[in-house]
Order: structure tokens, then sequence, then C-alpha cells
């Protein structure tokens, strides 16, 4: 992992096509700008982590049905 300091209106580049900019910065937060193609998807960590969870909770009642319906169609 790469560490690096910036203050306001500094921005840093990824690669040729992403740049990362520094807007605002609070006493604990930071707002920040990011320009990227659109074939790049650009998601906050707790949304892809949560919807990960969502589809692991699904795909165990999802299994759960379907076990259930085999042991139906055995007896």
């Amino acid at each position: 992992m790469l560490v690096l300091q910036r203050k306001k209106n500094q921005s840093i580049l990824i690669g040729d096509q992403i740049e990362l900019s520094v807007l605002e910065i609070g006493s604990d937060w930071v707002k920040l700008a990011l320009s990227a193609p659109k074939d790049i998807s650009i998601l906050r960590k707790e949304l892809t982590e949560a919807a990960r969870a969502n589809r692991e909770s699904a795909g165990v009642s999802s299994l759960d049905a379907v076990k259930k319906i085999i042991k139906k169609e055995e007896k």
C-alpha cells in the first residue's frame, strides 16, 4: 500500500487515465473527486462489502431452498 499526503486542491494520478483530487478537508473527513473513464467502475468499499454479504446470505437461503425441494422429491 502506498500512503501519500495531499493538501486541498492537490491531485494524484493513477496511470494515465485516473485522477484523484482533494476538494475539501474537514476535521474528520475528506471530500475527494475521482475522474476515470466510464468503463472503470468506482464504488465505495463498504457498498461492495455489503453487496457481497447480501449475495452470500442469499446463496445460503437459495441452497437451503434447493435442499428442501430435493427432500420433497425424494419422498
